[in-house]
């Protein structure tokens, strides 16, 4: 029977996976609604738009500062951000913090004890949010441009410190939990209130400052274009060739301007405008970060003893001392009550059947065992990749 944390996790998982797609869902159909809004036909708003869809019909009208009248009854997007974080902080601490020593510490790099790397992990999040709202708050906050190069140096520099310091694989759910805070507090703290303060003047009988609404439009839209690198980090565990690599923020880098590149070509297109230099710019950028994995790949491969006689005999020591205290049908490790993924490795059958798998995560990618915790060397990955590159022999 599955441990009460098995579910818990699922549980929050799924309310994560629900509320993210109700936050991205509605901050995507806004950025494409205000890109297409068009003068009105009559009255005050300052742009409307018709729309079909589900068999009715739909008249959306903007009001760049505020209506005339409050209207009385009003819908705040909100708790979909406010849940999304909440259930993702909730998983990291689940999954990273009460799992600190498999999934958060990689002795080869710092010698941290659990309360260190939590330590450091919610560091990032809080230097994270405090840097990105001064620089917002700055005079240098009204210019799009340079606040998205600035945040995204301060990203990059975050991620090496990370790598240096953490398992690889957590170092990324952290760059990720940190755009997600930014995102969320931008909510929480700017958005929601501004347009709180709008409503107040207008019930008061006040104007009301369009700064207010300037301020919160300028966050929202850094919202949009953070979501892309953020999803793709959340799915990043499923492809250990991205964190695995030798310069694992340097591919992360890459693919989060792939992903700000082609949220970049979607909001283009909402307005009509010419998307070549940014489909070309996305696809340069996708393709330098193929083209850096598969060489950095071909690197490491060109080291290893393919050909080598090693035998399901050589390779059954590394198995039992290096993958089966996680990957056993009985786990050692008190982090798992069954074997992750459902990987058993316990015998030469076992390892034969996840050979592609044992490949890509132990021996190309290095990304296992999780923080390497229990030591496996280089050595015996060549040799496990020079087992597998030979046919397996028994």
């Amino acid at each position: 029977m599955l441990e009460l944390g098995e579910w818990l996790n699922l549980a929050i998982r799924w309310l994560h996976l629900t509320a993210g797609i109700a936050w991205i869902g509605s901050s995507f159909y806004f950025v494409w609604l205000d890109n297409h809004l068009k003068p009105p036909a009559q009255g005050g708003a300052s742009g409307e738009l018709w729309s079909v869809h589900g068999g009715g019909f739909y008249h959306n009208q903007k009001y760049q500062v505020a209506p005339p009248q409050m209207p009385a009854e009003l819908h705040w997007f909100k708790w979909e951000a406010y849940f999304t974080w909440i259930s993702g902080f909730s998983l990291l601490v689940v999954i990273y913090y009460f799992g600190a020593q498999s999934f958060l510490i990689d002795p080869a790099k710092a010698a941290l004890t659990p309360a260190q790397a939590i330590g450091t992990g919610l560091a990032s999040l809080a230097s994270g949010w405090i840097f990105y709202d001064l620089l917002c708050r700055s005079p240098l906050g009204r210019h799009n441009r340079i606040v998205g190069v600035l945040w995204f140096l301060f990203l990059l520099a975050a991620a090496i410190l990370l790598d240096h310091l953490l398992n690889a694989r957590a170092a990324y759910i952290h760059v990720g939990a940190m755009m997600g805070t930014v995102m969320a507090a931008n909510v929480f703290f700017i958005i929601i209130p501004n347009q709180r303060k709008v409503v107040a003047d207008l019930v008061a009988g006040r104007q009301p400052d369009p700064a207010l609404g300037a301020a919160g439009k300028r966050r929202s839209l850094h919202n949009n274009y953070m979501t892309l690198p953020v999803l793709f980090i959340m799915i990043s565990h499923h492809y250990p060739m991205t964190y695995g690599a030798e310069r694992p923020w340097l591919v992360l880098a890459l693919v989060g301007l792939t992903g700000v590149a082609v949220r970049h070509i979607f909001n283009l297109r909402h307005r009509a405008a010419n998307l070549r230099l940014a489909i070309v710019t996305a696809v340069v950028l996708a393709y330098v970060t193929v083209a850096y994995v598969s060489i950095e790949k071909e690197a490491r491969a060109g080291t290893s003893v393919a050909g080598a006689n090693v035998t399901g005999a050589d390779i059954q020591p590394i198995l039992t001392t290096r993958c089966a205290s996680c990957h056993s049908a009985r786990p050692a490790n008190p982090a798992f009550s069954s074997p992750p993924l459902g990987i058993v490795l316990d015998d030469y059958d076992d390892a034969r059947a996840y050979a592609e798998r044992i490949k890509r995560t132990a021996v190309d990618s290095e990304s296992m065992p999780l923080g390497n915790a229990t030591g496996m060397t280089s050595e015996e990955r060549v040799r496990l990749g020079a087992w597998i590159d030979g046919g397996m022999p028994k």
